[in-house]
């Protein structure tokens, strides 16, 4: 690891152990599945065999007659807002219209979760089956069956807008819908694109395909829903965004959001996967039946109704002239949303036209509907396709210009002040930095005939936060946060408050509370907690600490600037003795008769310029010609990181990113037959790496400070997870002289098809 930093710190910066690892590492760590409430009834969904159907009935006797079986629930069941299909968010359950194999169409509540699976067992549901649009392919032509019966009023989902500000901005409808099932379009058009072709001495075009992908956690999507006697519903959620949860929930129920508690549980991986799909009708189903109710997916139920990442096809031309400039790009992007609209289709076309400078630029795209579970977000949504598309087309084109790959990105790269396709300008990024320091490691000064290259960039995400910073009785400080503490981010707001403070670690609690109770922060997605929280925790802890000099000072008659904060005391620069503890301060400022205010300190943000985050990969790969096997010999992570709060955190990032990569690159895909059906619904189907299929992979942090995110630092979350699949594609095109691949997965059948296309 090669790292920077313009000034020494006593806590940030350095490498330390995570306050949650020890309860994770000893199995102690409670999550959602684990809770038990009493009389708490278990929930286990009654599925759709059809990818597209109508239900004609519902006989739920046999199963309402079995013991322990306490209520056999439909969507007209539900004292929610009716139709299910205009409330925000994606239900799960359908009401009358099944739009996806999988699909819930009721759900069992029994005392014991074996009751509730040998009640599914005996639901009876007729079934009139419809035309099915399987994949985007059929859903983009004019005489397609439509995915939906009701279409009108489609609403998009919120995954991609709470990942990235772009992908926020909506666009205007770019051309006419080919079919009913293409629910949106867009353009993004500059300069004279014919004109740039003309001046192309050279040109690159690459078709690429990427199948639906899953997020790929351990713990399945879960939640917990209970009311308490005054009314109160409480949600026990495994979930990235727990105040979005509550917003959607209070809109379904037509409650207000005091009445809708949400507490964020320790979730096990996320990815993107989990903002919001079950909270919403978990809480309907405790109403419904006033008892606790705990809904757990099974590993199949996840990987058929879910919200996984959507296939996509993107098609992309390039040109250059004989120097090396890029003149020109075109591209077009498709993508299926599934049974509901939104899809990473506009962020997706940002990237693959705004890593590189074109002056002539014409991007188009659109997303479809088909029978299939809605899409959602995956750790950068819509950046591992496009740039796999992109980077593809980039490393096809420097060998045609018979160029160094990396100086040639480098002649090309974006910096500060150039233009997205969106006619956003990009702000202070680290691009160019991330490249150099490529070009600099020795894994690249010795390559090989097996090396591939690519970078990945993410514009990051913003969201106003708030963040509080309280002394308490014992003389300790607690930071409360209203984010979800997916990756270890509390750990980085404890260095950072105490930092700020000028105390140790151990002095300092961060508490993550629930919404009844916490501070405003965002979704934990799009790589923007700690830029956000972080910023917050950063001003909250900065207003603490001179709340408590202010009191010190009075108490010691002294002047502020002559007061220092060192090992939970205040003291006088250079008077020994002449010193006050916190907790000393504490006790004067909550007790009976205390004439101080209670220390509170607060901060917030509202940060509208985001922090983008860039990588660049390098893998060296050795191809079996005869099998198609593929070894890794070596991978290096190249990342700008902003500062490293704690460099463990933000390598641990980098490492489980590439993983990831790794994973779509070579691995996973879900995959259907042809009448829709879901053929990868268990583990044993669908192919997510283990540790032997994950090289060693060095990391290098680049820090380009960014200028609003606490002590410079930037999200680093989405970064590593992009590159891997153009990586790891060009590194087998220079491995085999020249075999390139375009589809993902690239199994091995697949390497071993492009070598003999390469050989005919």
């Amino acid at each position: 690891m090669a790292e920077t930093t313009e000034a020494p710190r006593r806590l940030i910066g350095h490498s330390t152990k995570r306050i949650d690892g020890e309860r994770k590492i000893l199995g102690a760590e409670l999550f959602t599945a684990d809770l038990r409430l009493p009389g708490m009834l278990f929930a286990r969904p009654v599925t759709s065999p059809y990818p597209h159907a109508r239900v004609r009935s519902i006989d739920k006797d046999a199963a309402l007659g079995l013991p322990g079986v306490v209520a056999v629930i439909t969507a007209e069941d539900l004292p929610v807002r009716k139709p299910l299909s205009s409330l925000p968010g994606k239900s799960p359950l359908a009401l009358g219209e099944i739009a996806f194999a999988g699909q819930f169409v009721a759900v069992v509540l029994a005392e014991t979760d074996q009751a509730a699976r040998d009640g599914v067992e005996l639901v009876e549901v007729d079934f009139e089956e419809l035309p099915a649009v399987p994949d985007f392919e059929t859903g983009v032509v004019s005489d397609s069956p439509t995915a939906r019966l009701d279409l009108g009023g489609e609403l998009a989902s919120d995954e991609a807008a709470a990942h990235n500000s772009d992908a926020a901005t909506q666009t205007a409808e770019a051309e006419k819908p080919s079919s009913a099932n293409v629910s949106s379009t867009i353009r993004f058009e500059r300069g004279d694109i014919e004109a740039g072709f003309r001046s192309a001495a050279a040109t690159a075009e690459v078709t690429i395909r990427s199948e639906s992908v899953h997020q790929g956690y351990i713990e399945p999507q879960v939640c917990m829903a209970a009311i308490d006697p005054l009314g109160q519903i409480t949600i026990y959620t495994s979930t990235q965004g727990a105040f979005l949860g509550r917003a959607r929930t209070a809109e379904w129920l037509k409650r207000p959001v005091a009445e809708i508690n949400v507490k964020t549980m320790p979730v096990g991986g996320g990815f993107g996967g989990k903002f919001i799909l079950l909270e919403p009708l978990t809480a309907s189903l405790a109403v419904a039946v006033g008892r606790p109710v705990l809904l757990e997916y099974g590993r199949t139920d996840d990987l058929a109704a879910s919200n996984p990442a959507p296939a996509c096809e993107i098609r992309v031309k390039i040109g250059a002239t004989a120097d090396g400039k890029l003149t020109a790009i075109e591209g077009d992007l498709t993508y299926d949303s599934g049974a509901q609209a939104g899809s990473p289709l506009q962020i997706a076309a940002i990237l693959l036209g705004g890593y590189y400078k074109f002056d002539n630029l014409v991007i188009t795209g659109r997303e479809v509907l088909t029978n299939r579970a809605p899409a959602g977000a995956y750790r950068a949504p819509g950046a591992q396709q496009a740039t796999f598309a992109i980077e593809s087309a980039v490393d096809d084109l420097a060998e045609k210009l018979n160029m160094d790959p990396l100086e040639f990105r480098l002649m090309n790269c974006v910096e500060a002040g150039d233009l997205r396709p969106n006619g956003g300008e990009w702000p202070r990024i680290g691009l160019r930095e991330t490249l150099e320091a490529l070009k600099a490691h020795p894994a690249w000064q010795s390559r090989t005939s097996g090396t591939g290259i690519a970078i990945g960039g993410w514009p990051g995400g913003i969201e106003p936060a708030t963040a509080i910073c309280r002394l308490d009785h014992d003389g300790k400080l607690t930071v409360i946060v209203g984010s979800a503490d997916i990756s270890g981010v509390n750990t980085g707001f404890q260095a950072i408050a105490a930092e700020e403070l000028g105390l140790d670690a151990g002095d300092l609690n961060v508490a993550g509370a629930d919404t009844a109770n916490a501070p405003y922060a965002g979704a934990s997605g799009g790589s923007k907690v700690t830029y956000t929280v972080g910023a917050a925790v950063q001003k909250a802890a900065a207003d603490a600490r001179m709340q408590i000099l202010s009191i010190a000072a009075q108490h010691l008659e002294a002047n502020m600037d002559d007061l220092e904060l060192v090992d939970g005391k205040v003291q006088v620069r250079g008077v020994p003795g002449a010193e006050v503890t916190l907790k000393e301060i504490a006790n004067m400022s909550m007790s009976f008769s205390g004439k101080y205010e209670p220390v509170y300190g607060r901060g917030a943000t509202a940060i509208t310029e985001s922090a983008p985050g860039f990588a660049a990969h390098l893998a060296d790969v050795s191809v079996d010609e005869e099998t198609g096997d593929l070894t890794i010999n070596r991978y290096v992570a190249v990342q700008d990181v902003g500062f490293a709060i704690n460099p463990a955190l933000v390598q641990g990032q980098m490492m489980g990113g590439v993983a990831q990569g790794l994973g779509w690159a070579l691995h996973e895909a879900i995959e259907f037959d042809e009448s829709g059906q879901l053929v990868t619904g268990t583990l044993m189907d669908y192919t997510i790496p283990r540790s032997i299929h994950i090289p060693n992979i060095e990391t290098v942090l680049v820090q380009v400070a960014s200028e609003h995110g606490p002590f410079g630092a930037k999200g680093v979350g989405e970064p590593p997870a992009i590159p891997g699949p153009a990586t790891i594609r060009n590194a087998i095109k220079h491995a085999t002289g020249g075999a390139r691949l375009s589809t993902l997965p690239m199994r091995p059948e697949r390497v071993l098809e492009a070598i003999r296309d390469r050989q005919a």
